[in-house]
């Protein structure tokens, strides 16, 4: 088991080393000059030119990627804004929690909501209520989340002044954020934990548990559900790292301070810091979400143990 987490662990430092390359390369190849942006239009040359070498613009490609590799995992030091001209990491210690915060709620709000709905959809499957369920999920599933922040926005802020419609506060401000957020998620749920009920009730074992004479709540939560929420799980870290790097979508709609916002006035200033340091940041949060489902899901299904462990006594017997 051990040896998996270790496999898992590597995996993710060469994802994030990945990304943090590309993103650099991108940046320094793409059109235009942060310098000009930063320093307006009426800067001169001279004053341009000692901007990009103050911010160490003129170097090659190879120094300035050595340069911010070492300082971003070696010093843990991503840079200060050209816009705020303040450290990049001291403005994600405020935007972090915000956006992780919207993260998890989404999620939970999908679990709850979601998987109970697929395994009533499942227990009636092809009634009117496996139907109607399946018909909202497709429903859910096909609403571009921007729309329907927009549409969220027009009937509870502008028509009816229930919710305001941007910034951050009391729990009043959260609601709409979260609510688009969530429809896709709880659609999707719903549909995967339908899918995952209808193929464990045709198992052997439920069969055998139902032979025995159980009732059929302990054949459902005892037996069927702990097998059929093992993909269902899986989907859940998918869907984290889908919610955590599509805030920029619902945080740029509600002007919710967080990482996605952060990320889109950095591109929109060419903030070379701020954009490396956002999509370096999101990156580490999907693969650790990813990475928590590997480990759930290698704790949770036998096989994987098995496997495991059966190599571990094969080396063992070699020795």
């Amino acid at each position: 088991m051990w040896r998996y987490i270790g496999q898992r662990l590597l995996w993710l430092i060469v994802i994030v080393s990945c990304v943090a390359v590309i993103i650099f390369t991108i940046m320094f190849f793409v059109p235009g000059d942060p310098a000009e942006i930063a320093l307006g239009s009426t800067a001169t040359q001279a004053e341009i030119d000692n901007w990009r070498e103050m911010n160490g613009l003129n170097d090659s490609y190879i120094v300035q990627l050595g340069r911010y590799l070492s300082d971003t995992f070696l010093h843990f030091d991503l840079g200060v804004s050209y816009a705020y001209k303040v450290p990049v990491m001291q403005e994600f210690a405020k935007r972090i929690p915000r956006t992780l915060t919207l993260g998890l709620l989404t999620i939970l709000i999908d679990a709850l909501i979601g998987i109970p709905l697929g395994v009533a959809a499942a227990m009636k499957q092809n009634g009117p209520v496996d139907r109607g369920l399946m018909i909202i999920a497709m429903i859910g599933v096909s609403l571009p989340d921007f729309w329907l922040a927009l549409l969220l926005i027009i009937v509870f802020s502008l028509k009816l002044g229930w919710l305001p419609s941007m910034g951050i506060g009391g729990i009043s401000y959260w609601i709409m954020p979260v609510i688009s957020a969530s429809v896709a998620g709880i659609a999707m749920n719903a549909r995967q934990t339908r899918s995952a009920v209808l193929e464990t009730k045709r198992a052997d074992f439920i069969t055998t548990a139902r032979a025995k004479g159980l009732k059929e709540s302990v054949v459902i939560y005892k037996h069927m559900l702990p097998n059929a929420l093992i993909p269902v799980i899986n989907n859940l870290g998918t869907q984290f790292a889908v919610v955590i790097a599509g805030t920029v979508v619902i945080e740029s709609v509600f002007s919710f301070p967080g990482i996605g916002l952060y990320l889109l006035s950095g591109i929109s200033a060419r903030d070379y810091p701020v954009i490396r340091g956002c999509v370096l940041i999101l990156a580490i949060f999907a693969s650790l979400a990813v990475l928590a489902v590997d480990l759930i899901y290698a704790f949770i299904d036998p096989r994987i143990k098995a496997q495991y462990a059966n190599t571990a006594a094969k080396k063992v017997k070699v020795k």
